[in-house]
């Protein structure tokens, strides 16, 4: 990669893409916790703020959808299936929707995009759930025969797959939170779930080996923790690199030998004050994110000591009005290249996200797209101005 002047070049080999999940977008998702619990929600509770319904009925317009990627100027695309699709009964595999994302995967081959599958990103069939989910020692095991399924459905249509999306913030969002399904206060549960989501991604690795020799990885949701700028005392520094342990290397270095790659996916950052984290109140998304480009690049450059391959899998903000969008992309992707320029062997980067979606429990308002979704008008996709920002740089390769 060159610089010249302020214009960052990527590889020739870089991956440019956008990523979604199923459940987010395809709607009317009816096997799932996650339908189940937006479906049965007492007067009392505060979460989901709505139901996902029809989503953006990517189910049915995926094309439509890819055909954006493509005007994106995007070679590859990440996105996930569904479990409860899949498997809607224990031990039952539905023929109907391995044939349906056969069809989803060969659109996005034919428009020459790499595709990159998750297996989970947070929903599950309910009948699993009902087993216990991801608090019980037997998922791993009937995660792993559902995840050679798919290898053995999809074959050549899928480059790499993902196994289960950022486990800590499942196991937090669902145990300790408890704004997610199954929606119980448990902190000893909180690490069995995050223990089981890793067991499972060993057994699903070992287990699509045998299968077929495809890349496989886990992504992983990192923060970057740092001391105020102006503030700083030894309290705070000791607190912020144990942080930063305990949210990569703990969690990192023990599954690295059975991963192909690293995917991360980072939004904020957080700087520690007095022994508590803060965010600057000046540059925050809508969901009240710090948006802070340069912890990305300490992220990056602190993990190439892994030495395997590096993919950003998700990284965007909330912006309705898409007024820091661009400026967003630019300046992560900046952090990317200086990244790169250092010898970290970062291959590529999705942006969250191709459009807006199903933002879990807090329902349609958050607006992470490059292209709106319009609710009030049969669901039009309408680019916003950071999708050509965005598709320029992909074209070129480079960002200025």
């Amino acid at each position: 990669m060159e610089a010249n002047g302020h214009r960052h070049t990527f590889p020739k080999d870089f991956l440019w893409g956008t990523a979604t999940s199923a459940h987010q977008t395809e709607g009317n998702n009816t096997n799932s916790d996650w339908w189940y619990w937006e479906q049965n929600k007492p007067a009392k509770r505060k979460w989901p703020l709505e139901a996902s319904g029809i989503a953006n009925d990517s189910y049915n317009r995926y094309e439509e959808d890819f055909d954006l990627s493509v005007k994106l100027n995007n070679n590859a695309i990440r996105i996930s299936v569904e479990w409860a699709r899949i498997e809607p009964e224990e031990g039952k595999f539905n023929e109907e929707a391995f044939e349906h994302y056969r069809k989803v995967l060969k659109a996005a081959k034919d428009r020459g995009l790499k595709t990159f599958v998750t297996l989970h990103h947070f929903t599950s069939p309910m009948w699993l759930a009902k087993k216990g989910g991801w608090a019980s020692f037997k998922t791993p095991n009937l995660f792993a025969k559902y995840a050679v399924k798919c290898v053995e459905a999809f074959d050549d249509l899928v480059d790499a797959y993902m196994t289960v999306n950022e486990p800590q913030v499942y196991s937090t969002y669902s145990h300790l939170i408890a704004t997610w399904p199954p929606q119980k206060i448990n902190p000893f549960l909180t690490g069995i779930v995050e223990i089981v989501m890793h067991l499972a991604h060993n057994k699903a690795y070992d287990a699509i080996k045998k299968v077929k020799n495809v890349d496989v990885g886990l992504t992983r949701n990192i923060v970057w923790y740092q001391t105020h700028p102006y503030r700083k005392n030894f309290l705070d520094e000791l607190l912020c690199k144990l942080l930063n342990y305990l949210t990569r290397s703990l969690r990192i270095r023990p599954g690295r030998k059975n991963a192909d790659f690293i995917g991360i996916d980072y939004y904020t950052s957080f700087y520690i004050k007095g022994l508590w984290p803060h965010a600057p109140a000046q540059y925050r998304s809508e969901v009240g994110w710090w948006v802070n480009p340069k912890g990305l690049e300490h992220i990056l450059l602190q993990l190439n000591k892994y030495n395997i391959p590096i993919y950003v899998t998700e990284n965007g903000l909330a912006d309705a009005d898409d007024k820091l969008r661009a400026q967003f992309i630019r300046g992560h992707l900046i952090a990317c290249a200086r990244a790169i320029k250092q010898g970290v062997n970062l291959k590529g980067y999705f942006h969250w996200s191709l459009m807006d979606n199903y933002e879990w429990h807090q329902g349609f308002w958050p607006k992470f797209g490059l292209v709106e979704i319009d609710r009030e008008n049969n669901l039009e996709r309408k680019p916003r101005m950071s999708f050509y920002y965005y598709a320029n740089i992909c074209k070129n390769n480079a960002v200025v």
